[in-house]
């Protein structure tokens, strides 16, 4: 296969004789839904079947030991995913027009469809997927013809197939795509930069030609496209008798792909035949490299920096698993005001709308593919499918994926119980054989939560990165048996908390059932298997080998409720930085007191307002990046305290009470003594130097006079899907928030748009997310608006009937 570079003033204009073919993309989102076949109702795509509703302990109720936990006797899990109406058969119709297809190729790409996906076109079967994270695509020819043509989709998800909330239905995209029959296919093209720096970057173009077998006189243009719309860099190679091509493009002083910097180029590619263009597309990538050895940790772009990241499950709350992209936006810019820069998938393949917005936000990916292989850890799980479909499903993700510039690794599993074994240190060899060989440029890694056992075994030697999860106290010991020499938390903290929910007294232990459901918000709690993000900081600060972690969880997701995996209700996870609702915890201000090295951060917990607690005991804490602060109480100084410096992760064994509380002083500030009286929490922060620097304040609150509307948006697009999050809370006269406020509230919407979905982070509320009404929580909720498909203002109104009290905001669409 030859290969060369040209400069743009050398490319040779090829004769256009005939124009191509042009593509045609058909987005599927108009469907018709059933469950039965009989009952009938309108759906647009995507779509989550179960999110409605209700709420209720029989859906999927397990009677199960969860070993990830240490269980050893099976106990009832009533929430373990989700505790919404998920199993079961769903059934999905539509009906496209067409015009003539002769000389076209057909295929119906699916992104994703939960779950088992049995598809029929005009009534034959046109073939299914077993896994419902997987994207795939069926080539629909001969089962379409001119005119109207019906598609089918048939689905479903059986019980304990799962081990959170996986969300049901065609969840993910749809879409038909038209191309010629000799085409160039985007599966099959991979652009990769095999070389960079400021001055200069190797970006290296192979594709396959679909429809190219045996014909001669075919060329690849391609070009690469300045963002002013005028070729920055070309080249013109020929196809060999096997259908590839491959170019090798130079671009001088390239514009780097980071997460400070999410710079994407547009590649267009031409295919001609005899000097005639027949087929032509757009792709987007990004220049950048990647690399990780012993010497320099990570490398992004050839300079060292270690991973900030956090896990995500795909549900997007009250939306479930229907992706949208305003959802992702959002999420993104919220991780990154924290300080985040990477994101682990965690524990399935992403949909292609995520990673393009990773993409052009700027996020780092780690891509994961499963949660279990041979081994089940639910009765019906992946397992079910791993030595038939595993092959496929990697090769699937890499296809799809391996020309985004945000995904930095593959992760080829999470807690695989095979680690212990030389049968799982082979098949963890031959997937991550699988992704060299479709993509050469990325480490491959999986996350494993046994040490000693994958160590033995030699499953963690086989990794390019081996990644642990939790038991930072284990790290020093693991690596003196790694040959790789570096380490990556792929699974960090498992703190848990409510938000604004506060424990008295004050523990650092291991989490606790407490009777109303929740967790403290003192962020002092932490799993059997865990421990607090301080443990997590010190050894990224500490320790040359760590090459950065990702935070067990970004989000809290639906499913999972420990510690309360046996009490109802409980339908959703506390190990959120952020609650179900995307509203941010304390801990939230504590990693971005840590991570956002932008940006000054001060922040002040509990909330002040505790009728009945007067002259109690009533610990504050202050997350800042400041070292040292003062903190008064209605102007009463109660002493100045300065972060602990010289602390440091023990290698023998994890962190317990007391010790953990003496950590964290590494990173918090503390009063302990400090008892509760009505008025003001006044804190004001000092520089290295002694400086003061910045202050704050938080004060208790008096009865409600007015509502508080707080919306992410102010202008929509008028396309039907996007979103503006409203945040509802209740003030006093003088402006302050009720933080502890649990009022019922109504809202309705009104003009260009509709009400979308409700929620206010409770993990034990059972109240639906698509009714417009729902009580506050740590005195908020928020309620989500989708823009209809015409210019204009899209009104909401919100009401509190008992305080008699209303409020509205305009939000334009355009």
């Amino acid at each position: 296969m030859k290969k060369f570079s040209l400069w743009l003033a050398a490319v040779l204009a090829l004769p256009l004789t005939a124009v191509a073919q042009q593509r045609q993309v058909y987005e599927l989102r108009a469907w018709d839904f059933s469950r039965d076949s009989i009952n009938w109702k309108p759906v647009s795509v995507p779509h989550d079947w179960a999110i409605e509703g209700p709420f209720d302990k029989k859906w999927d109720l397990q009677i199960v030991a969860i070993e990830q936990n240490g269980e050893k006797e099976k106990t009832e899990k009533s929430g373990r995913s989700g505790a919404l109406p998920w199993i079961g058969r769903g059934h999905y119709t539509t009906t496209i027009s067409l015009p003539q297809l002769a000389g076209r190729r057909a295929l119906l790409e699916f992104d994703g469809a939960m779950a088992e996906p049995e598809v029929y076109v005009n009534g034959r079967r046109a073939g299914g997927w077993a896994y419902g994270y997987t994207p795939f695509r069926l080539d629909v020819t001969s089962l379409l013809h001119a005119g109207d043509n019906r598609i089918d989709v048939h689905l479903q998800n059986v019980e304990e197939s799962s081990r959170w909330y996986p969300g049901a239905g065609l969840y993910r995209p749809v879409r038909l795509t038209l191309t010629p029959r000799l085409a160039i296919d985007p599966w099959a093209t991979a652009l990769r930069t095999v070389a960079a720096s400021p001055q200069e970057a190797t970006l290296q173009v192979e594709t396959q030609i679909d429809g190219a077998g045996g014909r001669q006189n075919l060329a690849v243009e391609v070009s690469v496209m300045h963002p002013g719309g005028w070729v920055e860099r070309a080249a013109h190679v020929g196809v060999d008798g096997q259908g590839r091509a491959a170019a090798d493009i130079v671009l001088p002083r390239p514009h780097l792909w980071s997460p400070e910097s999410p710079y994407i180029y547009k590649v267009e590619m031409a295919l001609y035949e005899d000097g005639r263009l027949v087929d032509q597309t757009v792709m987007k990538t990004g220049v950048r490299t990647v690399s990780v050895d012993s010497v320099h940790g990570f490398r992004l772009n050839g300079v060292s920096r270690k991973l900030k990241g956090v896990c995500l499950h795909h549900d997007l709350g009250p939306l479930g698993a229907a992706v949208n992209r305003a959802a992702l936006v959002r999420q993104v810019k919220q991780l990154k005001d924290m300080g985040a820069d990477a994101i682990r998938t965690a524990h399935n393949m992403p949909s292609q709308m995520q990673m393009e917005i990773y993409d052009s936000l700027g996020m780092m990916v780690m891509a994961e593919s499963f949660d279990m292989w041979r081994y089940p850890k639910c009765r019906n799980g992946y397992a079910r499918f791993f030595d038939a479909w595993s092959d496929r499903d990697i090769a699937q993700l890499v296809l799809a994926n391996r020309n985004h510039p945000s995904v930095v690794m593959w992760s080829i599993g999470n807690e695989i119980p095979e680690q212990w074994s030389e049968e799982g240190r082979d098949i963890a060899r031959r997937l991550q054989d699988l992704c060299h060989r479709l993509d050469p440029t990325r480490p491959v890694t999986q996350g494993m939560d046994r040490a000693e056992a994958a160590l033995k075994s030699g499953f963690a030697q086989v990794m390019d990165v081996p990644g642990f999860n939790y038991r930072v106290y284990k790290y020093d010991r693991n690596l003196r048996q790694l040959p790789q020499r570096f380490l990556l938390g792929s699974e960090t903290a498992s703190t848990v908390s409510s938000r604004g929910v506060y424990k008295f007294p004050v523990v650092f232990q291991v989490a606790r059932a407490y009777a109303d459901g929740q967790c403290s918000s003192y962020d002092t709690e932490w799993c059997s298997w865990s421990n607090l993000p301080e443990e997590d900081f010190m050894a990224e600060e500490d320790k040359d080998y760590d090459i950065g972690q990702f935070v067990w969880t970004g989000y809290d997701y639906l499913g999972e409720p420990t510690p309360y995996d046996e009490y109802w209700p409980s339908r959703s996870s506390y190990f959120g930085i952020m609650d179900l609702a995307g509203l941010p915890k304390d801990r939230y201000w504590l990693y971005r007191s840590e991570w956002n090295r932008q940006d000054h951060t001060l922040h002040v917990l509990p909330h002040w307002t505790w009728p009945g607690r007067e002259g109690k005991v009533t610990p504050v804490f202050v997350y800042t990046d400041y070292p040292e602060a003062e903190l008064f109480v209605n102007g009463r100084s109660q002493g100045r305290v300065r972060k602990a410096a010289g602390l440091q992760v023990d290698d023998q064994q994890p962190a317990t009470g007391s010790v953990a509380r003496e950590r964290a002083r590494r990173y918090r500030l503390m009063w302990d003594e400090v008892r509760y009286e009505p008025g003001e929490l006044r804190v004001v922060a000092y520089d290295a130097q002694g400086n003061r620097a910045a202050e704050t304040s938080v004060k208790t609150a008096g009865r409600a006079s007015g509502i508080k509307l707080e919306t992410d948006r102010r202008q929509l697009h008028a396309d039907g899907e996007d979103l503006a999050y409203v945040t509802v809370s209740l003030v006093d006269k003088n402006g302050t928030e009720l933080p502890t406020a649990t009022d019922e509230i109504e809202v309705s919407v009104s003009g260009t748009g509709r009400f979308r979905g409700i929620c206010n982070g409770d993990a034990t509320s059972l109240e639906s997310f698509v009714q417009p009404r729902m009580k506050l929580f740590s005195g908020k909720l928020v309620v989500t608006v989708q823009a209809g498909t015409a210019p204009g203002v899209l009104r909401l109104a919100v009401a509190d009937k008992r305080a008699r009290l209303e409020r509205t905001i305009d939000i334009a669409v355009e």
